[in-house]
């Protein structure tokens, strides 16, 4: 007989995320690096609302002129490069490298209801945001009425 558990208390549940408490753990008996990584991969946030999809990539010390937007055969492909400062023998060394440097490249399939030719792209506080407006010509979903 399976038996099944329900927690209806929602105050008991844990609040963060178990990756969370894992990394906390893992933080101080990992190996650190001593060098800029080659490539990293940015954090996305997609938001939708009634006029279309809003996509937030976390791009700190990027340029804009670094960043490249490109949409082909219903993918949007974001690519870029975040240069890593460089250490000389006279200047800072480093000694512990957590954050992200390098190429990256971020792939979204974006759905027909959106309109390609009206995105939007704007890079500022390091948080790139594109704009995806949906096709107002294009329907997904139509009620029909019984007379």
């Amino acid at each position: 007989m399976a038996t099944l558990l329900y927690n209806n208390l929602p105050a008991l549940r844990p609040t963060r995320a178990i990756s969370s408490v894992l990394n906390e753990m893992l933080r101080d008996t990992l190996p650190t690096q001593a060098a800029p990584s080659q490539s990293f991969i940015p954090q996305a946030d997609i938001v939708e609302s009634e006029q279309g999809f809003e996509l937030h990539l976390m791009l700190p010390g990027v340029a804009k002129e670094n960043v490249k937007i490109d949409f082909q055969d219903g993918k949007l492909t974001v690519t870029g490069e975040r240069k890593a400062p460089e250490a000389t023998e006279t200047g800072p060394k480093f000694r512990r490298v957590e954050s992200g440097y390098g190429t990256f490249t971020r792939t979204f399939r974006l759905p027909d209801t959106v309109d390609v030719t009206a995105i939007e792209a704007q890079l500022q506080d390091g948080v790139l945001r594109l704009t995806i407006p949906f096709d107002s010509k294009k329907v997904t979903k139509h009620q029909i009425e019984v007379r």
